[in-house]
Order: C-alpha cells, then structure tokens, then sequence
C-alpha cells in the first residue's frame, strides 16, 4: 500500500511496526501460543479464598490503556468478554533492561493489537477482578485504528452503528460491538437443537448438490452458471427438494440437509440472494404429523436460545408455546379480505383482484393471483404462530391433493408476525400427476412467468419407481434466527449480507497544458 493513502494514524502505526522490528520483536511470531483461561471462565470460576487462577494464560486484543508510570492498566478482550489487567514494569521487565515497559508498552503498542498475558488472577483495592502480568507478549500488530465505542452511566457514545460499514466490515462489527457475537451464538444454538431433535427422530443428515442442471423445487428466479469442461449451463440450486425426496424413493426413511440455497430476485429485510434452508422428509407421514412435529421444534428452540417461548420480536410479543393455530387458506382469504375465491376461475379472480385493489401482472394464473390476495390482506395479522393450510392446487406443483377435496392441497405454511417461516406438504408421489403439473407449469413459464418451475424428467422416473407417502418440510434458518433474536433485518443474521459494490472515486486525469 502506498504511504501517500495512509492517514496520520495509519503511517504512525506502521512506523510502530518497524520500531517494534528494529528492537528484534517479531510483530507477527509464529509460535503457539498456551492460552488455558478465558476472561468469562476466570471471571466466573476465581475465588480468593481457594486461591485458584495463579497461573493464567490469557490472551485478546488491547481495548483500552491508562498509563501510570511505572505500573498501568489496560483492559483485553477475548471471544468471551473483557477483563482488567494491571501491569507493573518491574514485574514484567525484572532485569536492568525495562524496553519492553518503557518502550514496548508505552510507546510502540495501540489499541486493537492483539496481546498474551501470563499472571495470576487477584482483586484490585477497588474491588475490581484483575489479571496481574507478569509476562506481556505482542501477538499481532494492528495497523488500522478501532471506532471505539465509549459509555458512561449506561449511555453509549459514538457507537459504530451505520449498517454499511457494519455489514461490509463484520469484522469491526464483532470486535467492537461484543452484544453482535451474541445473535451468531444463538444461530449456532438454533442449528445444534434442530440437528439433536431430527437425529433423535432417526433421520440422517445428507448433502445434495449446489450445481444443478435443472434448478427444481421452487418456484424462483434461479442464478446461472457455466461448465467449461462439460460445456453447459448449470443452475445454482433454489431448492434442495427433490434430490432430498429421490433419497426417500432410494430407501430412506427420514433425511434433511441444511442448504445453501440462492435465489436471483430482489434484496430487502427479509431476503437475501443467498440463503440457509433446512429442509426434512419422513416417510409414511402427512403434513397434520408435520404440523406437531414442528411445533415442538420451535418450542426447544425458543427456550434453548432465549430460556422462555414467549419472545419480543419487534413490537409484539410472540409465544411458540404449542399448540398453534391451523387456519385453511381461504378461510383466511373470507375472514381478512372478506371474499369467497373458492370455486373462482382465473377471469374472476383478476376481476376480484382489481376490486381489492390487489396489483397484479399478465403472466400470473390462479394460483398467483390467490397468493396476491392472500399476501395483501392476511399476512400481516398472523403475528402468533399460525399454520395456513389447504392451498388451491395451482399454488402447489409438488404437493398431494387434498383427501377430501381434490381441488385443494395438503399444505402448509407457518406463519410468525406477518412473514412465513416454513412451508410443508404431504408430497406428491403420483408420478402421473406430478407430471401433469409439471406441464402447467411450463405453461405459465411460456406466458411469461420467470418463476415457474422447470420439468424434471429425472424426478419423475424416481416418483415411477414408488415413493412412500412421506411429509417434507422447508425453513429459513435466516429467519428463524431473526425471530430468535429478535433482529429487524436478515443482514443482522448474515456474517456476510450481499451488498451492492462499493464505488471508488478515481481522480480524473489533470490535462496537460498546452503550451508546455
């Protein structure tokens, strides 16, 4: 990096740098370092009395210094949290020579480098809990300086808040918002409780592939890619459903995979192109099972994460305690939009559509324009969680037909303050049907409809070979993880949201003078 881009404080840390190497000290050292302690493990473990933690290894990065004279404090942080560190000059430089004290420490170490210290645990005349150094070794020079984050009295003061620099720089983010580690925690907690309950049921995670040549399993905009070698395009998949149900058909009788799933559509709080979907299948059972299976999921995973089921997300307070409450589609449709579309073709829909004031576009047939009435006037007032059941056909290509209504559907989708969170079905396993409705939907894709879902002959060779009645079931992991934490974005759940490039302002070349 050229010096004419650096600012003061960046030249000035470089300059540290190659006084810290000039001294013989390796900014960088490449030898194991024997940490044995965390600062919240001595923070909950020490007591005085039992005269524990007299041989502590710590180590994090430098967050605050107050020099005073021969001995100073500072403050280090770890994976786990902060703790005081009192060092004396004496102590850590016993011989004539005091550089690494008067030097090293005063001089040529900043906030934000990463530090080990070797000492002993003890309680300050103020009372505070505290590392005594006896040994200070530089771990890693840091050469950028930290938007510290100040408080006093319980108010925060110039916090490093912008989410665009929060989302493009998570690295900050985490380093000097410690309360951010804590939503990625609980992220892991959600995927550890779910793995546990789904092993404990008997199924086996599996893995299916992200390249596709056929991008099946959801209706969705999918991203494509090319092979060099095989010459032909490849889809990233959208979905993971059907390589999960060809699994049941080889003899399975319970599977999930939590995916990597990406969908080339818009970005906004709740969408993300990327994505993390588990999605689960158990044979010889229906999507009522479905419902209660899932039900006691969330109510582990509301009270791993949280300790209760009743949680605040946003400005409502929300209970996962079962059970919850089963609503059929257009009965939702008759109570919050007040129509009756059962029994309505297409023209009378788009006529009911206008009506209610619903935007809709050409390419959209029925099973669209319900969902666009569905979604203008119901969702918003599932705040609880609700299962809106029985969907019309048209709406679901991969789902059985209702056992007392050939016109509906056995599905579901859980709904939790106006957004899904999963969607379920007793699958199709007529290969005949399945095959009709995969012609429909080349239909609406010849209409115009970029969402429709491809044919996948494939797929419907493995459904002629027999698949047992199964339930399968889909969930965002990113919004479950929102909802747990109560994070009013999806980029708050994402380490990495996708974000639009950065423009970098280039100098315009200076003319030259004419004359010269």
């Amino acid at each position: 990096m050229s010096n004419l881009s650096l600012n003061e404080q960046e030249q000035f840390r470089r300059d540290s740098l190659q006084k810290l190497r000039d001294l013989g000290i390796d900014p960088y050292p490449a030898a194991l370092y024997p940490v044995n302690a965390s600062t919240q493990k001595i923070k909950d473990e020490y007591d005085a009395e039992k005269g524990n933690f007299q041989d502590v290894v710590i180590a994090g990065r430098l967050m605050s210094r107050r020099i005073m004279g021969a001995a100073s404090f500072g403050e280090i942080q770890d994976e786990s949290g902060r703790i005081q560190v009192y060092i004396n000059r004496d102590e850590i430089c016993p011989g004539e020579d005091k550089t690494m004290y008067n030097t090293v420490f005063k001089k040529l170490l900043d906030i934000g480098d990463i530090i080990g210290i070797k000492g002993f645990a003890f309680i300050t005349k103020t009372g505070q809990l505290s590392v005594h150094a006896k040994e200070l070794t530089l771990l890693s020079k840091s050469l950028r300086v930290l938007p510290i984050v100040k408080e006093k009295d319980g108010e925060i003061f110039d916090a490093f808040s912008d989410p665009e620099l929060k989302y493009r720089q998570r690295y900050v983010d985490l380093i000097v918002n410690p309360q951010v580690r804590e939503t990625f925690v609980k992220r892991s907690q959600i995927i550890a409780t779910m793995r546990e309950y789904f092993n404990e049921a008997g199924c086996l995670e599996v893995e299916t592939p992200i390249l596709q040549s056929i991008p099946g399993g959801a209706t969705a905009r999918p991203f494509i890619t090319h092979h060099n070698a095989l010459d032909i395009p490849l889809y990233l998949r959208i979905a993971n459903e059907l390589y999960l149900k060809r699994l049941i058909v080889g003899g399975y009788n319970g599977v999930y995979e939590f995916a990597k799933d990406f969908r080339n559509e818009g970005m906004d709080k709740t969408h993300n192109p990327e994505f993390t979907c588990m999605e689960i299948y158990v044979a010889y059972k229906d999507y009522i099972w479905m419902m209660e299976f899932i039900e006691k999921l969330l109510e582990k995973i509301a009270i791993k994460t949280n300790g209760r089921t009743e949680l605040t997300i946003g400005e409502h307070t929300v209970d996962f305690k079962p059970p919850y409450r089963r609503l059929p589609m257009l009965e939702a449709i008759k109570e919050y939009a007040g129509v009756d579309v059962a029994g309505m073709d297409e023209a009378q829909l788009r006529e009911t559509c206008q009506k209610l004031h619903v935007e809709i576009d050409p390419t959209m047939g029925k099973g669209k324009l319900i969902d666009a009435i569905f979604g203008e006037y119901c969702e918003k007032h599932l705040i609880n969680p609700t299962f809106i059941t029985d969907y019309p056909v048209e709406m679901s290509p991969l789902t059985k037909r209702h056992r007392n209504n050939p016109d509906l559907t056995e599905r579901f989708e859980l709904f939790v303050c106006g957004k899904e969170l999963a969607n379920a079905y007793s699958e199709l396993n007529d290969p005949i049907d399945q095959y009709e409705r995969f012609q429909e939907q080349s239909r609406l894709m010849d209409r115009g409809d970029d969402e429709a879902m491809f044919i996948d002959m494939d797929f419907v060779r493995a459904l002629e070979y027999g698949m047992p009645p199964t339930s399968g079931l889909g969930m965002g992991i990113d919004r479950l993880t929102m909802f747990m934490t109560n994070s009013p974005t999806i980029q708050d759940v994402l380490f990495f949201p996708q974000m639009r490039p950065k423009k970098v302002a280039v100098a315009e070349p200076k003319e030259e003078n004419p004359e010269k």
